[in-house]
């Protein structure tokens, strides 16, 4: 280890803001960190993450003391870039819902018009069933609405890709050749293979209307393994002595920052849910329900995500006019619901798939009908929504020894108290933590750097000129 550059730092360049940590490699402590927040909407400019990134390395402290970096980042967003490195259009985000129709368009095509074939077909090849949240949806949205946009496109990316070439120096030191990731995000995109780290072309002509010779030429970021240095950063920003990791999606790194291992399932009580667990084995789910991802370690990561979570407890406590500790209190302070059954789905649901559904209170009694029955009535419905999830994984043939659970929800005493219960099998919280961007330092700090040379990285300088790469 240089001893001038005894730190890594890790990235989480969420949808809401960037978070840099830097730590160090042996003991896992934070030295120090940053934040800033990224531009709000679905419809985003890279530059804003850009500019969130370097204001945040400011208010760590700098990189002059770090000798590796990765980058977790938000999933399945959609960069598109010109034979220049130019951003063609503003990135859509993974909670940009335009392309819903070419989802269904797509699953149903592939079915030669029979959607439940056609969803079977796309488990098998990608692991996914098309939803509006991933690439391959958004790319046929842009072939079909802006034509003109999608012929520009020489090379397509993912935010985590696009903010890890930045780093490296972008078009002018590495060219679109430099674009890079990792299994876990390319994973996400709709068209890499369910089993193997490798694109399907065919699928990316079909979400962009264009032939195999067209898509062939189009270039995609090199997937690369989970400790396989990138390159260097960029020599013109006094990077150039730090090694690039190649990121990570966002649940793959709180996977890996919370130290997730085979059939341990994390279980995140945010704005919505996410259940994933690390398998040996890939997965395919017709229904949908659970995304058969990568993870950051050479594993798998299905996934199942709810819509509703640590909401449900927010409803109830305002129908209640109890504030967080007072549910909790109220919650423990029977022995059950009396029977009194909250079904949650105050947002509708996608686990399972039911986006008109909304929520209800059933076998309501006198007896029952108190603020304490509600309470806890509302940390049971959440938790059997969480245990359905879990269901969904198992039931594929993933098995589930322990469930790790954070998130703002997790805070609840009532939720702790009674998780072990419902979701049938051992039950731990973890500290909070920016468990992504730590995720993202242990990558870093794991880097196999011994071939990357004095620079690492080729050069573009000679393009410019016509000339060839050095």
């Amino acid at each position: 280890m240089s001893e001038s550059r005894p730190f890594v730092a890790g990235v989480d360049s969420s949808t809401q803001s960037c978070k840099v940590v830097i730590c160090d490699p042996v003991s896992g402590r934070i030295v120090r960190e940053g934040r800033a927040s990224h531009p709000e909407g679905s419809e985003v400019d890279p530059q804003g993450w850009w500019d969130a990134f370097l204001e945040a390395v400011r208010a760590a402290g700098g990189l002059d003391d770090v000798r590796a970096l990765s980058v977790g980042g938000q999933q399945h967003g959609m960069v598109c870039l010109d034979e220049r490195g130019e951003v063609i259009r503003p990135a859509l985000l993974w909670n940009d819902t335009r392309s819903a129709g070419a989802a269904e368009e797509l699953t149903c095509e592939r079915g030669d018009g029979d959607r439940e074939r056609g969803a079977c077909w796309w488990a098998h090849a990608t692991g996914l069933v098309p939803v509006a949240s991933f690439t391959v949806t958004k790319l046929r949205w842009l072939a079909d609405n802006e034509p003109e946009n999608a012929r520009k496109i020489a090379a397509i990316c993912l935010p985590h890709d696009w903010l890890s070439w930045k780093i490296r120096g972008g078009f002018e030191t590495v060219g679109l050749e430099g674009l890079c990731t990792d299994r876990s995000d390319a994973s996400g995109t709709g068209y890499m293979d369910r089993a193997d780290a490798v694109y399907r072309r065919e699928i990316l002509a079909q979400a962009l209307r264009i032939s195999m010779e067209e898509a062939e030429r189009i270039i995609l970021p090199k997937i690369c393994n989970p400790v396989e240095a990138m390159g260097c950063g960029d020599p013109t920003q006094g990077w150039g002595e730090i090694a690039i990791g190649p990121g990570c999606g966002d649940n793959a790194g709180a996977a890996l920052g919370v130290g997730l291992g085979v059939g341990q399932a994390l279980l995140s009580l945010g704005t919505s849910g996410v259940v994933s667990v690390v398998s040996e084995t890939p997965i395919e789910d017709p229904s949908g329900q659970v995304a058969g991802f990568a993870d950051a370690s050479g594993h798998w990561l299905p996934l199942a995500c709810t819509l509703n979570a640590s909401r449900i407890l927010d409803a109830v406590g305002a129908m209640s006019g109890l504030d967080y500790e007072e549910l909790d209190d109220a919650a423990l302070s029977v022995p059950d619901a009396g029977g009194l059954r909250l079904v949650p789905y105050f947002e509708g649901e996608r686990t399972p798939n039911l986006p008109d559904a909304t929520a209800r209170l059933e076998g309501m009694t006198l007896k029952n009908s108190t603020r304490a029955h509600l309470a806890r009535a509302g940390v049971e419905g959440l938790l059997a929504h969480m245990r359905f999830a879990l269901e969904c994984v198992r039931e594929l043939g993933v098995p589930i020894e322990k469930v790790l659970v954070v998130g703002g929800g997790a805070r609840s005493r009532a939720v702790q108290s009674l998780a072990p219960e419902f979701l049938g099998v051992p039950v731990e919280f973890p500290e909070a933590a920016e468990y992504v961007a730590l995720g993202a330092a242990k990558q870093a700090a794991a880097l196999n750097v011994a071939d990357l040379g004095a620079c690492g990285q080729t050069h573009r300088c000679a393009n410019r000129a016509g000339g060839s790469d050095v």
